[in-house]
């Protein structure tokens, strides 16, 4: 009973809203697309046209991917530590996990789209998530600092944003 009364006491943590986590989303996909399209065509030898539909395909599939893992990741950490400020060690975690999830589902779409075999698509897909992984965490903590994590409103115990 005292854990709940606590608990109930407690200020709510702050939170990101809908409106920053499409913003989020939003920069963070054309950004890569940006960067991904004529970088991964010159690296992999593959028309300009392929590589946006592999991009823009991901871009897609990330973006929906993106906005749950994080409303999800949030939640847990506002439960399990009472915040939502991630440290280095958490950051890498949140990256690796979100990379790891995403490349479960296309893996094997991006071996269908380029009449590849998985072991071919395995290569694409892990050299464009090695560049995610160190992007993911340069954007989210420049993210974060240029937009931070709403602080907790004091007078209702409601976050602002």
């Amino acid at each position: 009973m005292a854990d709940h009364q606590t608990a109930q006491n407690a200020p709510a943590v702050g939170t990101r809203g809908t409106a920053d986590r499409v913003r989020h989303v939003l920069l963070f996909e054309l950004i890569a697309l940006a960067i991904v399209i004529p970088g991964g065509s010159t690296l992999f030898g593959l028309h300009e046209s392929s590589m946006g539909v592999i991009g823009i395909g991901s871009a897609i599939t990330a973006t929906i991917w993106n906005y749950i893992y994080n409303v999800v990741f949030d939640r847990i950490m506002a439960r399990l530590y009472a915040t939502t400020h991630k440290t280095v060690g958490i950051r890498i975690v949140h990256t690796v996990l979100f990379e790891a999830g995403l490349q479960i589902v296309l893996l094997p779409a991006i071996a269908w789209y380029l009449h590849e075999s998985v072991l071919t698509a395995f290569s694409l897909s892990m050299s464009i998530a090695v560049f995610y992984l160190a992007y993911a965490f340069v954007f989210n903590m420049a993210y974060d600092r240029i937009f931070p994590i709403p602080a907790d409103h004091p007078a209702t115990g409601k976050a602002n944003g």
